[in-house]
């Protein structure tokens, strides 16, 4: 392994590796960074695993924030330079010739087969190396230099790994296999197989990185954490790993509520106490006494749009309440699309989660005419038939992008409800520069009801522990 040498001496990349850090969400300060020195002192750089996890169990503190940080790992401590060295050469047709893709592949399938993971290191850097130049150094346009990029996809097409695991399969087969142990076995060559194309798609980064610049690719490789994902722009497999956040995120929200209550339990100055306590001091010197507090937990009542644009932000949302349920006295939740009906059957405790989202889309009565999103016929629907939920001891939570499809957004409907409610607010994924854009009426709307920005799962929690009640 050959560890990059940094401009400004190991301390100087240590300082740039956790701004980089920083840049990208996870929290380091001056401890974790004196603590990282002292593990650079300590371990030897060139046993490339012990000294990651070193840095590792020094400087992070939370869950989630592996990803980035390997990313970031590599970036910074790249595991070898320039062009790929090592016992393994590509197969070729003769002296210099092209690849023989062929041999290639029947040499990857026999790594794939053995499971060597520091020769399938080799091999991924020699393919990319031979296989994933996606230009030609030479000279370009008016006599410059032109640098050859590097596509993973490129080399991983002409390879197609996945397409080995049944020769792999036979090479391992033995009499008396039974399904169990092919079952297994095929497991395992997935695994092998998913972990190439990761070796890959890490090599062609880091070839990159030393073209275009180590910050320059980490604007784009070091995927989010799930917090700072946005959650209309979110996949399947972000809006799934977030939905896993919800349980670790709600004990952190009720471990700072907590704090915050064991701060709060004081009510007002109770004056007439206090003048009466200090008379028998001559009021020097005077101890306050305070009127004692008893908080009782509000009801909360949730309208959420479940129409498709913001169908994943209502869903995180609703999980993260139904985590926090022991913080009201009780919880109703009304779906709406064009109309509204009352879900929170589906979410009472011991309630399957899952697939909560597509059974509110299917048992409930949320649509009249074409299916698109009625902000105010659905405030109308709600006030019409369940107008009695909201009581001077209801907080209301309204989730949604206020995007009426240019129609009446019905102000009055809403007005009414928050001149009952204890508390109103609204919570909105899209960005507020967006707010009032197109067919949006969120600035007619937080004209009438606190309206907040929560585009992330790290927004939203932040909102969520300064609603809740104390």
């Amino acid at each position: 392994m050959t560890v990059e040498a940094p401009e400004h001496g190991i301390p100087g990349h240590l300082v740039a590796f956790v701004g980089a850090l920083r840049t990208h969400g996870v929290a380091v300060g001056p401890g974790e960074t004196v603590d990282a020195a002292e593990v650079i002192t300590a371990l030897d750089l060139l046993r490339r695993t012990e000294f990651r996890e070193g840095l590792a169990a020094a400087l992070l503190r939370r869950s989630g924030q592996r990803q980035v940080f390997d990313t970031l790992f590599d970036l910074y401590f790249p595991p070898a330079l320039g062009a790929a060295t090592g016992s393994i050469e590509v197969p070729r047709d003769g002296e210099g010739g092209p690849v023989d893709v062929d041999r290639l592949r029947d040499l990857l399938a026999d790594l794939l087969r053995d499971g060597d993971e520091e020769r399938l290191r080799e091999l991924a850097r020699a393919a990319v190396d031979a296989l994933g130049t996606a230009g030609a150094t030479g000279t370009g346009v008016q006599g410059m230099n032109t640098q050859p990029s590097w596509s993973a996809y490129q080399a991983l097409r002409l390879m197609s790994p996945e397409t080995l695991l049944a020769q792999i399969m036979a090479a391992l087969s033995q009499p008396g296999d039974d399904a169990f142990t092919d079952e297994v076995r095929r497991r395992e060559i997935r695994d092998r197989i998913a972990r190439f194309r990761q070796l890959v798609q890490d090599e062609v980064r880091r070839r990159t990185a030393e073209q275009r610049g180590r910050d320059q690719v980490a604007k784009t490789a070091v995927p989010k954490q799930a917090e700072q994902v946005e959650f209309l722009s979110a996949y399947a497999e972000q809006l799934a790993q977030l939905r896993r956040t919800v349980h670790p995120l709600a004990r952190r929200l009720a471990a700072r509520l907590a704090v915050r209550r064991k701060h709060a339990k004081r009510g007002q100055l109770d004056m007439r106490r206090t003048l009466r306590r200090s008379m028998s001091t001559g009021g020097v010197p005077m101890k306050p006494a305070y009127r004692t507090r008893r908080p009782g937990r509000p009801e909360l009542v949730i309208l959420c749009d479940v129409s498709g644009s913001v169908a994943g932000f209502s869903h995180f949302t609703l999980l993260l309440v139904q985590a926090l349920r022991e913080q009201f006295s009780k919880v109703r939740v009304f779906a709406f699309v064009e109309k509204t009906d009352e879900v929170t059957h589906l979410f009472e405790p011991g309630a399957e989660l899952s697939g909560v989202m597509q059974r509110v889309l299917r048992e409930a009565d949320l649509t009249a005419f074409d299916g698109h999103s009625d902000y105010g016929h659905a405030l109308g629907s709600f006030a019409e038939h369940w107008g009695e939920a909201i009581t001077s001891k209801t907080s209301l939570l309204i989730l949604g992008d206020a995007r009426t499809n240019y129609r009446d957004p019905n102000l009055t409907a809403l007005r009414r409800m928050i001149g009952v409610a204890r508390h109103a607010h609204w919570l909105n994924p899209e960005p507020r520069r967006q707010w009032g854009t197109g067919d949006s009426a969120a600035t007619r709307y937080a004209d009438v009801i606190p309206m907040h920005e929560c585009r992330t799962a790290g927004q939203l929690a932040d909102v969520v522990e300064a609603l809740l009640p104390v």
